[in-house]
């Protein structure tokens, strides 16, 4: 891991242009492998949460259809010859898909703690949010690290997203087990509400993100004139 390097205006901060090249490619990786293993998790967590009624499993599923956007925001971002000028609007995209999720997987929510239907239980959805688990908090990691270091505020957005996959991967294994070993169907619409209330909570975040984003001079290679770091 490279080491921090000190902020005087006298010499650059930034990764240089071979450095910046390399990590610009690694994000891209990273991008395609989330986008990849995303698109999986959404088909099997939404086909397996319709035959369950499962308003947690959809929830996950339209989870996975966000990070998908997310991802494919930053790809679009990072495709650009000048990527700076793409990452309000990549933010904007993150916030916007986070906002729509919360909202919809409330109603949802709703559904089933209000009566109208009750999640079944699902086996499938138990062994999805396992490997979910295990390999979500390894990408955000991944992405995490690279967009720190090239100070791309829209990267580690979209990897903070990656792991609240984790999290809710987390909410979502409770939420069943406790519906499948103990018959609480209560706890398929517990585990969707939290679900909602990360997706509210980092969609707001990523909204203001642009506000405390480093100037993205990382992605040129050359220094910001008023570089502040946050």
């Amino acid at each position: 891991m490279t080491a921090p390097v000190a902020r005087d205006p006298g010499s650059p901060s930034r990764p240089g242009t071979a450095r910046t090249s390399v990590l610009r490619r690694r994000i891209r990786i990273i991008v395609g492998i989330t986008i990849t293993y995303n698109v999986v998790e959404a088909v099997v967590a939404l086909t397996a949460g319709t035959m369950a009624s499962s308003a947690a499993l959809i929830g996950f599923g339209l989870d996975s259809i966000v990070e998908v956007l997310s991802a494919a925001a930053v790809a679009w971002q990072f495709a650009a010859p000048d990527p700076e000028k793409r990452e309000k609007v990549a933010l904007r995209v993150i916030a916007v898909s986070f906002f729509g999720l919360a909202a919809y997987v409330v109603f949802d929510a709703g559904l089933s703690l209000f009566g109208v239907r009750e999640a079944d239980h699902s086996p499938v959805g138990i062994v999805l949010a396992a490997v979910s688990l295990a390999v979500m908090p390894l990408l955000s990691w991944f992405e995490r690290r690279t967009g720190t270091e090239l100070g791309s505020a829209s990267a580690i957005a979209d990897s903070k997203q990656t792991l609240i996959c984790a999290y809710l991967s987390a909410a979502l294994l409770v939420g069943l087990l406790l519906n499948a070993l103990l018959g609480w169907a209560w706890a398929d619409s517990a585990a969707a509400l939290v679900i909602a209330v990360f997706a509210l909570r980092e969609g707001r975040e990523a909204w203001r993100g642009e506000g405390c984003a480093e100037p993205l001079s990382a992605l040129t290679g050359e220094r910001a004139p008023h570089e502040h770091h946050h």
